[in-house]
């Protein structure tokens, strides 16, 4: 019995060649292309009573809900009133541990949520999968959002404009004690990367620091900064 062969196409000299099937038209490099998924937009269901207030309008302000003494329990209100923060990456690392059933592998993220004027917070999270470590740190991040207090604290400037903390903080994360000294305006921040990075998406321009501990350990070097900035809007 015959079989019936592939068609083919003429190859040029040396005689013609198979017609390859699903890579696009033969001789060519177009390929196709699969269709982009787009991002799937989560719709915001409030669940509790202040989630309800904050998304019928009755509160349209974080100070508001500090003046009264609640607790944010969902990240949707801190999005809701705080449309312009941005969330980013600080550090991610791996935990490693023996156990009765042989080594377990865990991913810790540390991610920090600011509007760079005036609010930051900084979350952690753990989990076996690295995509889920860093959802549960930006959702963290949001529920740790705190209002800091921006000025001119230094002699040198006397300015009325808000790019520096209006006095100097120090504050406290494990072994890390970090103090931020307001500066002149133009100066910038003298601080390290990641340290940096943090005083930049809380708002400010122009400061000096000082650490002493293991900085490092963004842990505690995070909780240290949080500690300062927070200090401004209580003491001030």
């Amino acid at each position: 019995m015959s079989q019936s062969s592939p068609q083919r196409q003429s190859g040029g000299p040396r005689g013609p060649r198979p017609v390859v099937y699903g890579r696009g038209v033969p001789g060519t490099n177009d390929k196709p292309r699969r269709p982009r998924r787009e991002p799937v937009v989560e719709v915001w269901v409030p669940k509790t009573v202040l989630g309800r207030k904050v998304d019928s309008g009755e509160i349209t302000s974080i100070e508001e809900i500090l003046e009264s003494g609640l607790r944010i329990q969902e990240a949707g209100i801190i999005k809701k009133l705080l449309p312009d923060l941005k969330s980013e990456v600080v550090d991610v690392g791996i935990i490693q541990k023996m156990t009765s059933n042989g080594q377990s592998t865990r991913f810790k993220a540390i991610v920090a949520a600011g509007n760079e004027n005036g609010y930051l917070g900084i979350g952690r999270g753990k989990s076996k999968q690295m995509r889920i470590a860093i959802e549960k740190a930006t959702t963290q991040a949001f529920l740790n959002v705190a209002p800091i207090k921006l000025g001119c604290g230094s002699w040198e400037c006397r300015c009325d404009q808000h790019h520096s903390v209006p006095f100097k903080v120090r504050g406290k994360g494990g072994s890390v004690t970090i103090e931020i000294i307001p500066a002149p305006r133009g100066l910038g921040l003298v601080a390290g990367g990641k340290i940096k990075r943090l005083l930049e998406l809380a708002g400010l321009k122009d400061a000096w620091t000082t650490a002493k501990g293991s900085t490092p350990t963004m842990s505690s070097t995070s909780k240290a900064v949080l500690d300062c900035l927070r200090q401004t809007f209580s003491q001030g």
